[in-house]
């Protein structure tokens, strides 16, 4: 299998998703990807304000309430990511240009084998974020289709078309009957928008993980050439220094990442808590009145959000453990066999290894799977809150 081979599989879904977005960090940041993402933003931010006004001025509906409180999240998210991407763009396209370099350089198998598994993980993680996102937003879109009692099902189309029955429903503006074609339009629009939102949200993440995890390839890789160091080797103080200096060219790449996600970060697990405790609230209702179809959209979200929280954590703890690992693997060395000033940069090297780089919410909180579990117990007390609350 050929480089340009191994680097397609790495990044041609990515591009697939972000490209339209706007995001691609390949691509040519000129006018026309920054109206792409000008569109892309305008349209989730347009839906965040109408389910805004859903809220105050709608409909008494519980379910539509928690539906609309949900997606406003995710929109809030969606945009979030859309702006971060485009803020630390130089972040982004620094670490796929050392990418783009890593694969067409690959010269032993082991090589292409790390990188190849670093980047079968990041697509797995990206389907199945994405799996659960557009499962959520297919049971949207359907959901009005089924709600509702039989009885009032009409066989008269005009008299189903009414605002109130859209995918995402308009309840402020009451009982209005549409014209068919105006019905459908505004159907499709709210349908290109919770898919553009899905792909926003997890499509971004995708992008992220999967960058992230092939730093952590490459430092794995300079792990096994610092564990070899010394062996057969004539020219000591070059080959430490080619190692040193990858090592920082790594550390570097990854202090950018951890850069271009603090905010989002932040956002994402202020926002966590409230939103798996509400959704989980809905599937508890949803599970007393035995509504199929809100238990499949409420779990759709609920899978792809704590997905999400997961992958996240998991990445920035293989991030930490990885950038940790290093001095682990300098000090397995010949390292006793070296010169005396050598065995002195051997002692930079650990030190330096010793600060790990971490994903940092706000670059404050450490996101790792202890955090995870932090926000899954208080997601947890606050429903427990609100059942004791439904049953009395």
């Amino acid at each position: 299998m050929s480089q340009n081979d191994d680097l397609a599989y790495a990044m041609t879904i990515y591009k697939f998703l972000t490209l339209p977005l706007g995001v691609w960090p390949l691509q040519k940041y000129n006018t026309f990807s920054l109206v792409r993402s000008i569109i892309c933003g305008f349209s989730i931010t347009v839906m965040l304000i109408t389910l805004l006004i859903e809220i105050n001025f709608g409909s008494d509906d519980v379910y539509l309430k928690l539906d609309a409180l949900m997606l406003i999240i995710c929109n809030s998210l969606a945009v979030t990511k859309l702006l971060a991407f485009r803020l630390y763009a130089d972040n982004l396209t620094r670490n796929y240009s050392s990418a783009v370099n890593d694969y067409l350089t690959i010269d032993t198998k082991e090589k292409r084998t790390i990188m190849r598994r670093h980047a079968f993980l990041g697509r797995m993680i990206c389907y199945s974020i994405l799996f659960f996102a557009y499962l959520g937003s297919i049971t949207f879109i359907f959901t009005p289709m089924f709600a509702g009692d039989s009885e009032n099902i009409q066989v008269n189309v005009t008299a189903k078309n009414k605002i109130s029955e859209l995918p995402v429903p308009v309840t402020f503006l009451g009982e209005l009957c549409l014209p068919t074609s105006v019905y459908v339009v505004i159907s499709t629009v709210q349908v290109f928008i919770m898919i553009l939102t899905s792909t926003s949200n997890c499509g971004n993440d995708s992008l992220y993980f999967a960058i992230t995890l092939h730093v952590c390839g490459q430092i794995k890789i300079l792990k096994i050439e610092f564990l070899k160091y010394g062996m057969k080797s004539k020219n000591l103080n070059e080959d430490f220094s080619i190692l040193v200096l990858r090592h920082r060219y790594l550390i570097k790449h990854a202090e950018y990442l951890a850069d271009a996600i603090s905010s989002v970060l932040l956002i994402q697990l202020l926002l966590s808590c409230i939103i798996i405790s509400l959704v989980g609230f809905q599937l508890i209702w949803a599970l007393k009145m035995n509504d199929a179809v809100i238990i499949i959209k409420t779990t759709s979200v609920l899978s792809a959000l704590l997905l999400q929280l997961f992958f996240y954590s998991c990445v920035g703890d293989y991030l930490k453990c990885q950038t940790e690992e290093i001095a682990n693997s300098i000090y397995s060395c010949n390292w006793y066999n070296l010169p005396t000033k050598l065995i002195r940069n051997v002692l930079f090297v650990i030190m330096r290894s010793q600060q790990p780089v971490q994903l940092l919410a706000g670059r404050c909180f450490v996101v790792n799977i202890k955090t995870y579990m932090t926000i899954l117990k208080s997601s947890l007390s606050y429903l427990s809150v609100l059942r004791v609350m439904m049953n009395t």
